[in-house]
C-alpha cells in the first residue's frame, strides 16, 4: 500500500479516485486480516460513502483536505455513529449505537480521511497483549506465532502488515507504544490531554490518550497535525539525554547500543522513584478501571473476560485513601520531573524490554524471572505515562529480525521536536518500519 501522504497526493491531483483507493483497501483488508485477527468490523458501506464525498468535493473544485481518500481504522473503543461502542467486550455488543462519531474521527473525516474498520484490542484496554475472548488474539505480522502487543494491537498490526497506512489507538500505560515497538511501526502517546478524547470509551482517565500509528514519521506527523490542529515547524539542534537507572535494565542490548550510538556522550538522566511511580500508576489504573465497571461487575461479573475481570475486581476493592495517596505522589513526582526534563528536547529510552513473545507462552523475562507479558510489557512505558509527557515509539532498523522500538520522550507539548528528531533518524537509516516476512515465516529474534 502507498503511504498516507502518497494516497492523499494522488487523490487530490486526480491520478486516482478516493473510491478506487478505498475499494482496493477493502479488498486487501478482507484477505490480509485473516491470519492476523486485527479487524473487528469492516465498514464497507460507510467507507464507500465517505470516499464518494471526497471525490465529489474534488469534482466541485473544493479542497478535500490534507488526508483526502486516506483509509484508516480505529481501535474498537472510539464512538462510530450508528454502531455500539464495544471497547472490545461482548458486554457492550448490543449497546445502543453511538449518536455521533468520536471527535478524533470527526477531525480526520473533515481532513478527507476515510474510516474503513474497527480494530481488535484487549477488553476495556486492560492489557499489553490484545488477547480478546470475543475476537481472538491479534497476531504479529512479522511472525503470526507471536503477540502484536496491546492493548491497541489490532491498530498496530494492520499498519505493520501494510493493510492500512494509518490507524488510531489509545494509550493509558503504553497501549500505543508497546504494540508499535513489537510490530515495527511508529506510534505516538501525546502530551496528556493534547488530543481529543471526546467519544472514546475510558479506561483510566488520569492517563488515557488517543494515539496514531503509521509506517513513517511523515504520515504520523500529518495525522497528528490534523488531530491536534497544530503544525510542526523546523527545529534543531536538539538537547538530547539518555534515561538511566531502570531504563538501562530489562532492555535488549540492541536498544542500549542504538541509544548510545544516537547520542554518544549524552547525559544519563536518572528519574527518581521510577519503581514507585510504576506501582502508583498500576494502583491508579486499577482503581479508576475498577470504579468505572463496578456496577457492571456487581450485576454480572462472569460476563467479563476472565483475564480482565479479576483485575477490575481487585481495583474496585482498593480503598479511596490509597488512591488519593497515589495521586498525591503523582503530583509531587511530576513537579520533580519537570525540572529534570526542562533541560532536554528529547530523552531516549527503550519502548519494550524485548521483542514480541510467543502466543503459546506469553511471558517475558523481567529482573531474572519469567512474568506475564500482558501485565509487564509496559515496564518502560508506564512511568512515562505517569508524567503526562509525550512519547514517540520509533522502530529500530533491524532487517530480517523481529521489530524492537525506542521511546523518544519530550517536554510538555514537545511533539514537534520529537517528530523532527525522528525524521533525522529516519533519514540516516537508524529507524524505519520493516516489511513483514509473511504469515508463516517469522523473522529472527
Amino acid at each position: 500500500m502507498m503511504s498516507a501522504l502518497e494516497i492523499a497526493a494522488a487523490v487530490r491531483t486526480g491520478r486516482i479516485s478516493a473510491a478506487h483507493a478505498i475499494e482496493q483497501c477493502l479488498a486487501e483488508l478482507a484477505q490480509g486480516d485473516r491470519p492476523l485477527l486485527a479487524v473487528t468490523r469492516l465498514l464497507a458501506d460507510r467507507a464507500r460513502q465517505e470516499a464518494a464525498q471526497v471525490d465529489a468535493a474534488i469534482a466541485a473544485g473544493r479542497d478535500p483536505g490534507p488526508l483526502a481518500g486516506v483509509p484508516y481504522g480505529v481501535k474498537d473503543l472510539f464512538d462510530v455513529a450508528g454502531l455500539p461502542t464495544t471497547a472490545g467486550s461482548a458486554i457492550h455488543a448490543q449497546a445502543p449505537p453511538a449518536a455521533h462519531d468520536a471527535e478524533a474521527i470527526a477531525r480526520l473525516r473533515a481532513a478527507g480521511a476515510v474510516l474503513v474498520a474497527t480494530l481488535n484490542m484487549d477488553e476495556f484496554a486492560y492489557g499489553f497483549a490484545t488477547i480478546n475472548a470475543t475476537h481472538g488474539t491479534t497476531r504479529n505480522p512479522h511472525d503470526i506465532a507471536r503477540l502484536a502487543g496491546g492493548s491497541s494491537g489490532g491498530s498496530a498490526a494492520v499498519v505493520a502488515a501494510g493493510l492500512l497506512p494509518l490507524s488510531l489507538g489509545s494509550d493509558t500505560n503504553g497501549s500505543v507504544r508497546v504494540p508499535a515497538s513489537l510490530t515495527g511501526v511508529y506510534g505516538l502517546k501525546p502530551t496528556h490531554g493534547g488530543l481529543p478524547m471526546g467519544g472514546v470509551f475510558p479506561f483510566a482517565e488520569s492517563f488515557d490518550d488517543v494515539g496514531p500509528f503509521a509506517r513513517s514519521v511523515a504520515d504520523l506527523q500529518a495525522c497528528w497535525e490534523v488531530l491536534a490542529g497544530r503544525t510542526v515547524a523546523a527545529a534543531g539542534p536538539f538537547r538530547v539525554g539518555r534515561l538511566g537507572g531502570r531504563f538501562r535494565e530489562n532492555a535488549d542490548p540492541d536498544q542500549i547500543a542504538a541509544i548510545d550510538a544516537i547520542a554518544p556522550g549524552a547525559p544519563l538522566v536518572d528519574l527518581p522513584d521510577i519503581a514507585r511511580a510504576r506501582s502508583a500508576a498500576f494502583l491508579i489504573t486499577a482503581y479508576e478501571g475498577g470504579r468505572l465497571h463496578r456496577a457492571a461487575l456487581a450485576r454480572d461479573a462472569m460476563a467479563f473476560d476472565p483475564a480482565t475481570r479479576d483485575r477490575l475486581l481487585a481495583g474496585a476493592l482498593l480503598p479511596d485513601a490509597l488512591y488519593q495517596e497515589a495521586q498525591a505522589f503523582r503530583r509531587a513526582f511530576r513537579e520533580r520531573i519537570a525540572a529534570l526534563v526542562a533541560e532536554f528536547d528529547v530523552l531516549l529510552a527503550p519502548a519494550t524490554p524485548c521483542v514480541a513473545p510467543p502466543i503459546a507462552d506469553p511471558r517475558i523475562l523481567i529482573d531474572g524471572a519469567m512474568v506475564p507479558a500482558r501485565a509487564d510489557l509496559g515496564i518502560h512505558t508506564q512511568p512515562i505515562s505517569f508524567t503526562g509527557l509525550p512519547a514517540l515509539s520509533v522502530p529500530l532498523h533491524r532487517p530480517g529480525r523481529l521489530p524492537l522500538g525506542l521511546q523518544l520522550i519530550g517536554g510538555p507539548d514537545g511533539e514537534p521536536a520529537l517528530f523532527r528528531f525522528a525524521a533525522g533518524l529516519e533519514e540516516r537509516g537508524v529507524i524505519g518500519a520493516s516489511t513483514p516476512f509473511g504469515a508463516t515465516q517469522g523473522a529472527q529474534a
